[in-house]
């Protein structure tokens, strides 16, 4: 396997990947919404390498190496000698059809050889967590699925996915990946202090939370920001996640991250659902163990892959658009701190989203979670 890092500005145009453009069988590439709207970029990816799938999304900012950019494009090649690729995309008109797409989806790449898969989705218009149920339902659970939402900045106006064709607003596209020479690493980590009381989720309808101890849950939020910060939602409640859990299995926990606000019906949209009868406890970030939280999530994917066996391979970075905002200049931080558990023999790039998906540290189960690091390493074995 061969790995080729690329990258495109508006004074240089596109810079790297000078090897054999032929051999090349997926181009992986993350970019602001900006950059993308005019498919322009997708053209140019695809003239350059004919052969290759291309899939991409757009972001809250790029990850390259050991940098964090919002004026590059971030792409990879890779060419891969003995695993084989099948790529599928569906629209989804809102998030009642997040399960429906998501069996598509695993419909369409299921198969007996298949090793994992890799998914960029809408991140404005799809319930994650019920995309990640419909593909597993059909693929099964112990196939690898990783990835995330597209990203917007912090604007929330619209996300862009493109998988074989233009990056266009209500997509869902996915890779997948087959053979017995795939090799597929992954980790997942937060890194988030819990504070305040532990709240029941008293009504909530799939990923709309509407009451805490049968209080608006927007109330709650408004409280905690203040007069000032709350009229930036739903931006600024990105800075303070909710941690939800079964009371049942408190050690299975996911954070969620606000997409959007209902200032009428008091409500919060998250990016997956949070079932009534769960707890839900607010979260706020500090900067060390959000970086030792990265370095978790690389540990993990590294572990997973056989280092004495394995090619050239790369690594994908999907964190939360909610770490990039609270970190600020210093979320190079850590993309650093994961790229030191990688070593300078997996180059890494990746993207800030609007969720990140990956299976639970804990229970293996895929999910989609927020507030995360996640880290996919994609190799190939040897011999």
């Amino acid at each position: 396997m061969r790995a080729d890092q690329l990258s495109w500005s508006k004074t240089a145009g596109w810079r790297g990947a000078d090897g054999a453009r032929d051999a090349v069988n997926l181009v992986l590439y993350f970019a602001t919404r900006q950059a993308l709207a005019c498919g322009g970029r997708y053209h140019e990816l695809q003239a350059m390498f004919p052969d290759a799938h291309i899939l991409g999304c757009s972001t809250g900012g790029q990850i390259c190496n050991d940098d964090v950019t919002d004026d590059e494009i971030v792409a990879v090649a890779l060419s891969f000698d003995a695993t084989t690729l099948r790529l599928a995309y569906e629209t989804v008109s809102g998030p009642a059809q997040s399960r429906v797409c998501g069996e598509a989806l695993g419909r369409a790449l299921k198969d007996d050889h298949l090793a994992g898969i890799f998914v960029l989705s809408d991140g404005l218009n799809v319930n994650g967590s019920e995309l990640v149920a419909g593909i597993t339902n059909l693929v099964g659970e112990r196939v690898p699925l990783t990835g995330g939402l597209a990203g917007d900045g912090a604007q929330f106006q619209e996300t862009l996915v493109g998988g074989d064709c233009v990056p266009r607003s209500h997509r869902v596209a996915a890779v997948g990946f087959y053979g017995q020479a795939e090799r597929i690493g992954h980790g997942s980590a937060g890194g988030w202090d819990q504070f305040g009381p532990r709240r029941r989720i008293t009504r909530a309808t799939g990923n709309v939370l509407f009451e805490l101890d049968g209080k608006p849950a927007l109330d709650l939020y408004e409280r905690y920001l203040g007069e000032d910060e709350a009229k930036g939602l739903p931006g600024t409640a990105l800075l303070f996640p909710l941690r939800v859990y079964d009371p049942d299995r408190p050690d299975h926990d996911l954070v969620r991250t606000v997409l959007a606000v209902d200032h009428v019906a008091r409500s919060m949209t998250f990016a997956g659902d949070v079932p009534e009868g769960w707890i839900a406890q607010l979260m706020r970030g500090n900067f060390d163990n959000l970086a030792a939280g990265a370095a978790d999530a690389a540990r993990q994917a590294f572990a997973a892959i056989d280092e004495h066996s394995a090619s050239e391979g790369i690594a994908v970075l999907v964190s939360c658009i909610g770490r990039r905002l609270l970190m600020g200049q210093q979320a190079t931080e850590e993309v650093e701190a994961a790229g030191a558990e990688l070593g300078s023999r997996i180059p890494c790039l990746g993207f800030y989203s609007y969720g990140e998906i990956s299976p639970h540290a804990v229970s293996g189960r895929c999910e989609l979670h927020n507030q995360t690091m996640t880290v996919t390493a994609i190799t190939e074995a040897v011999g």
